[in-house]
């Protein structure tokens, strides 16, 4: 009896150690989570959910808004609804929110801003019928799809600026239709930054495979030379390596230099402005992150597989391929999803070296937030492609985690 009670109390008592290391680590990571939490899961969780709020309209005209939520959208809408607008409006100027709402309006409508504030100048103090003096005003009012504009803002939360980065919209029956060919724009640049991405991660991985099997396998010395030429590239500012690769791309630059002097072209190549700039740019970038992912890989690797392999009569490629690439699987996986995805997020290079074709979807979030200051856009783009990127690492663990390797 007494020998389980000291059994029983050493137990606890390891627990109550564990516990408390346990709330020690804690206590300790806790600023670093906490500046984490501020800095950055706040910003993208906001930036996210700006996707789907539609706040403006009930901010500047809460009583249009609750109006037009009651209105089945069929024709104009009836007197109440126009009195609303007439009544309110003036407030929206005076306390500055109309500017705001007249922004947002303009991104489903490009001529609601000054529709607004043309109305908002000339709107009389009162009247018997308002629908008739908004039409008398600007005959725009008297068109439906002007009120289906109002109706579709007075929707919070909204999915439009989903549907918007997906080149759809809600058409005035309430069903989803697909966006004008000539508006459809970011299936295409979702498209196209996949694209460039599995590129750039084969040329990375055919590129940094041989690299890191060099660095793996050298004596420790010139390893250690060719690691340094691996690393600097992390010791130079993003900016100024794509700025150097304008230079030498650019027709007079040195690239094309060199080629006319070897005579292997005769006039000079395009290789900036287009996607070769692109491609030739984020694969200098992004190969070290792969050479280092599969180079982590192929140093743990026991030279004694191979040994073995050929002492029993293997050729040397049949022993690589079965022996040695299934072991450096886990690293190449790594290293392509590394690459993918980072450059499923490239803004710089795309914009320095490619052409009017080549824009990625960073770029049309940076032309969202910056340019057209339409947050909501951003953050629906901004939220597909955080979605893209958890589903290319579920699939990506599913087939090449470390779990589902075998050996030969």
């Amino acid at each position: 009896m007494t020998v389980a009670t000291d059994r029983d109390d050493r137990a606890g008592a390891f627990r109550r150690a564990r516990r408390r290391d346990a709330r020690r680590a804690f206590a300790l990571a806790l600023p670093l989570l906490a500046f984490l939490l501020v800095t950055f899961i706040a910003p993208i969780a906001l930036l996210l959910t700006r996707g789907v709020q539609n706040p403006e309209l009930g901010q500047a005209m809460p009583g249009l808004a609750a109006a037009l939520k009651s209105w089945d959208g069929t024709g104009l809408p009836d007197e109440r609804i126009a009195a609303a607008l007439a009544a309110e409006l003036p407030k929206a100027q005076a306390e500055g929110t109309l500017g705001t709402l007249a922004r947002r309006l303009n991104f489903d409508l490009p001529e609601f801003r000054s529709l607004l504030l043309k109305t908002a100048r000339r709107l009389p103090a009162t009247s018997d019928n308002w629908m008739a003096a908004l039409a008398a005003m600007d005959e725009r009012w008297s068109k439906p799809e002007v009120w289906h504009v109002l109706r579709r803002a007075a929707i919070d939360p909204t999915p439009d600026y989903l549907l918007a980065g997906l080149d759809a919209k809600v058409g005035p029956e309430g069903g989803v239709v697909s966006a004008p060919a000539g508006e459809a724009v970011y299936v295409d640049a979702f498209a196209r930054t996949f694209w460039i991405s599995a590129v750039v991660t084969l040329l990375c991985l055919l590129l940094g495979y041989p690299v890191a099997w060099l660095l793996a396998n050298l004596p420790p010395k010139p390893a250690g030379r060719l690691m340094i030429l691996v690393i600097v590239p992390f010791w130079t500012s993003l900016l100024v390596r794509t700025t150097a690769w304008y230079v030498l791309l650019q027709p007079g630059g040195v690239v094309n230099s060199l080629l006319l002097s070897l005579g292997i072209v005769s006039e000079p190549l395009a290789l900036v402005f287009n996607r070769t700039g692109v491609l030739i740019g984020m694969t200098h970038i992004l190969l070290p992150f792969m050479i280092l992912a599969i180079y982590s890989v192929m140093k743990g690797i026991s030279p004694v597989y191979m040994r073995a392999a050929l002492s029993l009569g293997a050729h040397p490629a049949v022993a690589f391929l079965r022996i040695y690439l299934p072991q450096t699987l886990p690293g190449v996986g790594a290293g392509c999803f590394l690459v993918f995805v980072l450059a499923i997020g490239y803004y710089i290079t795309p914009a320095l070296l490619g052409g009017a074709g080549d824009e990625m979807i960073s770029q049309l979030i940076a032309i969202q937030t910056n340019q057209q200051l339409n947050w909501g856009l951003a953050g629906a783009l901004s939220a597909y492609l955080v979605l893209f990127t958890l589903v290319f690492y579920f699939i990506f663990n599913r087939l090449v985690g470390v779990d589902r390797l075998r050996f030969g």
